[in-house]
């Protein structure tokens, strides 16, 4: 039977003092801010509320489960998981079993704070991340495109501290800090000339309190069974529709409620913290860890079902487990010694052979920089790339029994190196075959600039850097030269200048640098930046013909010259590289 669960206010006190708590079966908060403030504009439109289901945990099992508190202050960066709960008085508590993500939007809305990264800065930077508090402009106006009648927005104090006739911001959490009088007190300075708006602004902040601190809001069914069993069956059913719940995050709560000696939830999202610092930065997620260990563990068909998480499997997971964590730590290394990172590995599941390749070989850290292992090196190297460029992609539908082919290849011919031929071979009779046909070479020849394939193609064709020192995509004949004005001045001909825009930014027209380099070159015509960096003339050409620029025109009009002469050699080079032949040029 439902039950009243009071209001707002006594439902923040209840996470204050944990008396409502996580279990280990629930997951992350993913609720993004839009989602938390449209929550709030529901609230005082008087929409339901939804009903929340509680699981009452007597006293004497509360140490056979792990709890976490609710997220307050969340950072995307430093602090986006649920904080674990240790020590737990000798007490019943009520542990949540749908409605987390509710219960911790209000907790961030009405006690928390928001940092989420601003795009284009770097994640190692705190500018990054600036603290955001929920606020509701007490003189916002309804919005009929969205429906919100209440406008509410998260801000840095700086941004909120503007006030103008048609913004008023008011920090939401003061009104479980302050007292009532004192905020309608505030309200009276500054407005003589406008009493309307004062009016309007005191009505606003009237109904957010008499919201929060008067309206019976909550309603929950509380479930008294102690049988874990019961419970995740509760939860899964409860939890098929609404915010989406992956079988990743239904599945890592079993193997948190089973491991013994460690701690599951910890282990995975420390992992993926760590595999995600690696290098110039990846996005692996749990569900790449959660997959990883059922691969590497050799547990079933890889696939994220119910059946390979029984406890028999989860005590394999936890068996191996450290073995499974130096894995994935060497194969993302090794994937940063490649160059690559976040913003060109086209898809995170390609690291899943070579982890378990080197979780099979065991061969330490000394993979990454010993001679002996160079050759094993390359073929990776050369094997990955290959799968990356696919257009119709390897790393698609029919992964988990791609997976299991790849495991099987990799565990049987494996001892002596990568086995890149016969890996090759199961993909092929997979459908996943690594040749390819004229068309996606020439397809393949223009890449486009910040594509995910143009750096994995670049490397390939230009092998020997050191990829892990920063090496960027950058253009040849600097893009600033291809503004309709400059190439009409430049004397080309009308009908060529879209082409030439166009042109600009495909594979013939672009290099591989170093980031220090890339500063240096900037916005130079290529023939003056190579007469500078290069100044002997016989080491200039050399490394050009080695670039595959056998010309290298200083007046833009020729720059089709250029372009076509380039094309021909990578299509060349790539038909090499790519399938191991040569059309002969």
């Amino acid at each position: 039977m439902y039950q009243a669960g009071g209001t707002i206010a006594s439902l923040m006190e209840q996470v204050n003092n944990n008396e409502l708590i996580l279990p280990a079966i629930q997951r992350e908060f993913v609720w993004k801010p839009d989602q938390i403030c449209n929550l709030f504009d529901s609230l005082l439109q008087g929409y339901p509320f939804g009903v929340f289901l509680f699981w009452r945990i007597q006293s004497e099992n509360r140490e056979k489960y792990q709890f976490y508190d609710f997220v307050k202050d969340f950072h995307q960066r430093d602090s986006p998981h649920c904080p674990p709960l240790k020590d737990l008085p000798r007490r019943e508590f009520v542990a949540v079993l749908d409605g987390q993500q509710r219960i911790t939007a209000l907790n961030i809305g009405l006690q928390g704070s928001y940092s989420q990264k601003i795009h284009g800065k770097w994640w190692s930077s705190s500018d990054a991340f600036p603290k955001r508090h929920l606020h509701i402009n007490l003189l916002g106006q309804p919005q009929e495109e969205t429906g919100s009648q209440y406008q509410f927005e998260f801000l840095t104090p700086n941004q909120a501290a503007n006030r103008s006739g048609e913004e008023y911001w008011f920090r939401v959490g003061r009104i479980l800090e302050e007292d009532r009088d004192d905020l309608n007190d505030e309200l009276n300075d500054g407005w003589e000339n406008d009493k309307q708006s004062l009016k309007s602004a005191r009505s606003v902040l009237r109904h957010l309190v008499t919201t929060i601190f008067d309206k019976d809001k909550i309603a929950y069914y509380e479930e008294k069974d102690q049988s874990l069993e019961r419970v995740l069956n509760i939860f899964i059913r409860m939890n098929s529709g609404g915010t989406f719940l992956s079988y990743s995050d239904l599945l890592l709560s079993i193997a948190v409620a089973q491991w013994e000696s460690l701690d599951a939830r910890e282990e995975i999202h420390s992992l993926v913290d760590e595999m995600n610092e690696t290098g110039d930065g990846f996005s692996f997620s749990k569900d790449l860890v959660l997959k990883a260990g059922l691969m590497l563990s050799d547990i079933g068909s890889v696939g994220f079902k119910v059946e390979n998480f029984n406890k028999t499997n989860m005590e394999i997971l936890e068996e191996n487990w450290l073995g499974i964590r130096s894995a994935l730590l060497l194969a993302t290394e090794l994937l940063a010694t490649f160059g690559f990172n976040s913003q060109n590995l086209r898809a995170d599941s390609s690291i899943l052979p070579i982890a378990y390749y080197l979780y099979t070989r065991k061969p330490g850290d000394g993979y990454l920089s010993r001679s002996e292992f160079a050759k094993d090196r390359e073929a990776l190297r050369q094997w990955l790339i290959k799968s990356l460029l696919k257009a119709s992609g390897i790393w698609g539908s029919g992964l988990d029994t791609l997976l299991t082919s790849l495991r099987r290849v990799i565990k049987e011919e494996g001892e002596m190196g990568f086995p890149a031929d016969a890996v090759g071979s199961a993909m092929a009779s997979r459908g996943k075959s690594l040749h390819f046909i004229a068309e996606e070479v020439d397809e393949l020849s223009e890449l486009e600039y910040g594509g995910k394939r143009t750096f994995a193609l670049l490397s390939l064709l230009f092998p020997g850097f050191d990829f892990s020192r920063h090496f960027h995509v950058d253009h040849v004949y600097p893009k600033g030269v291809f503004s309709t004005s400059r190439l009409r001045k430049s004397g080309v001909p009308e009908e060529k200048i879209e082409l030439f825009k166009i042109w600009a930014n495909r594979l013939p027209n672009l290099q591989l640098l170093e980031g220090s380099i890339n500063n240096e070159k900037r916005q130079k015509m290529p023939s003056d930046w190579y007469e500078q960096a290069w100044p002997d003339p016989e080491a200039r050409q050399r490394h050009l013909n080695s670039q595959g620029m056998d010309l290298l025109p200083v007046d833009i009009k020729d720059f089709e010259v250029f372009y076509n002469q380039r094309k021909k050699v990578f299509k060349s080079r790539i038909e090499q590289v790519v399938n191991g032949k040569s059309d002969g040029l």
